[in-house]
Formats: C-alpha cells, structure tokens, sequence
C-alpha cells in the first residue's frame, strides 16, 4: 500500500520565521507579516530582523502553495491563505497584548481582509503597496488564458535597487491568480469594516500593483487614523529595495506611537 504523498520541498530561504521579541515583561506587541502573492517570508524576513531588533514579538507565516514550485500554488485557495493568517494572528496573540498586522502587496490585502473579519483582534495595519485591483489589460484574459495554459509571466523581482533579488515563483500560476482576484472582490466590499491604524508605504514607481489601490484602501477604510508614506526610491517590493531603512523605521515608530500609554514599553529589550 503506498504511503501518504510527500509534502512539497520547502525552497531554502521561503522558510516561515518568528522572533520573540522584548524581554518577556507584560505588555510585549506583537507583529504579524505576510508575503505577497508567488512570494516567499525572505521578502519580509529584513522587516521582521528590524521589528524583532526594536522588541516587538514577530511571525511570518509561509502561505499554502508558496515556497515550493508554482504548480503548488494553482492547488491552493484564497480561503487557505486566509486560515493561514488567522492561524498565525491567533499563534502570536496567544502571547501578546496586541498584533499589528503587516503585508506587503497581496499580503496587504489579506492583512486588510484580517482587519475586517477579526477588527477587535488588529491593533493596526501596515500595508506596503497594498493589492485591491489591477486594471492590466492580461488580467481581463486570465478566464480565458486559464483554459489554454496553467502559468503566465512572472511578477517577481520588481526591485530598483541593483543586485537585489526577490525569492519567488519564476512563472504566475494562472489557477492561483483567479482566486486571488476572488479575494480582492470581498475585500474591496468590506473595506468600511476597518477601524484599525492604517499606514499604507506606497512605491512613486511600482510596475505590479497600480497607485490607485492605495487611493481606493484609504478612501475606503472607515478607520480615523490612517497614514499615507510615499517611497520614491523603490520600486514593488519596497521591503527589499532602497527605501527598506526609512519604511522599517517609520513602520516601528508608528506601532510604538500607537501602544496605549502606561503600559510597558512594547520595544522593551529591544535597541534602537
């Protein structure tokens, strides 16, 4: 009788991580990041090392279907990709006071979708180059490209900064891209239901995700506190890219700003 089937090999690199951040003292913040679509955690481990470093508790879950071959991601679901993340919110809220939930491109939209379906459980959100939409004229053909042919031309990379290389799938699995446009749908619905912080990094030039999302997010959030940073120096994934020192500094002053005042310093332990 044959045994279960393997699972997928891990790339070296796209491995999950977590930090545990400050010294174990009441009151520690904790920050969840998730990776874009085709992506991997290397994209969000600097982010993670710099929150880590300021105190803060870190995790950064690796999705279904990524980090092994692309063909692994046409088996996933968007509703996969979303228990993975709750998962992982419950994981570090667990032992923490409060999670802020960080993401980057199709990571922002499912840390937006966490804000709206679990809002007493996000402390804040911080969105880099958030993906709600995409009016490139391939995607009105993915139904169609879907019935010919299982991958399209990858998105990764997309970084100015030179000799800078995103760990990610070489081709865009076609399967995987409809479901995610599923999940920009009800995302996009529900955008009033969050009331968390909200500070969106948004990249001048981004050659994935339009500027307009980021315009759509803010206006469409009912959240009082939102933020709007403009990188001018980075390209999509700005996690990586030249404004990565300016987006990792600005990202732990606002979580530190936004910890209510008479607690223990959430960056406790850490060094600045």
């Amino acid at each position: 009788m044959p045994g279960p089937t393997p699972l997928p090999e891990v790339m070296p690199g796209a491995e999950p991580f977590e930090f545990p951040g400050g010294d174990g003292s009441v009151g520690r913040t904790g920050v969840l990041l998730v990776h874009g679509f085709t992506s991997t955690p290397m994209s969000m481990r600097p982010w993670g090392e710099h929150l880590a470093a300021e105190g803060f508790a870190v995790r950064c879950p690796l999705l279904p279907g990524h980090g092994t071959r692309w063909q692994d991601c046409n088996a996933s679901t968007s509703d996969q990709w979303t228990a993975t993340v709750e998962e992982a919110l419950d994981e570090l809220a667990a032992r923490c006071d409060r999670v802020f939930v960080a993401g980057l491109s199709m990571g922002g939209t499912l840390a937006t979708r966490l804000a709206e379906v679990r809002p007493d459980d996000v402390a804040g959100l911080l969105l880099v180059n958030p993906a709600l939409l995409t009016r490139r004229l391939d995607a009105k053909l993915l139904p169609l490209l879907a019935r010919v042919t299982s991958s399209w031309a990858p998105i990764a990379s997309d970084i100015k900064k030179p000799g800078t290389t995103e760990l990610a799938y070489p081709r865009l699995p076609i399967r995987a891209m409809l479901q995610l446009r599923g999940l920009w749908a009800a995302t996009r619905a529900d955008l009033g239901r969050v009331t968390a912080p909200v500070i969106v990094f948004r990249s001048t030039e981004d050659h994935v995700v339009e500027p307009v999302n980021s315009t759509i997010l803010l206006a469409g959030v009912a959240s009082a506190d939102t933020t709007e940073v403009v990188l001018e120096d980075s390209y999509h994934v700005a996690t990586l890219d030249n404004d990565a020192p300016l987006l990792f500094r600005r990202s732990a002053e606002w979580i530190r700003a936004r910890v209510p005042a008479g607690e223990p310093d959430a960056s406790s332990g850490g060094h600045r």
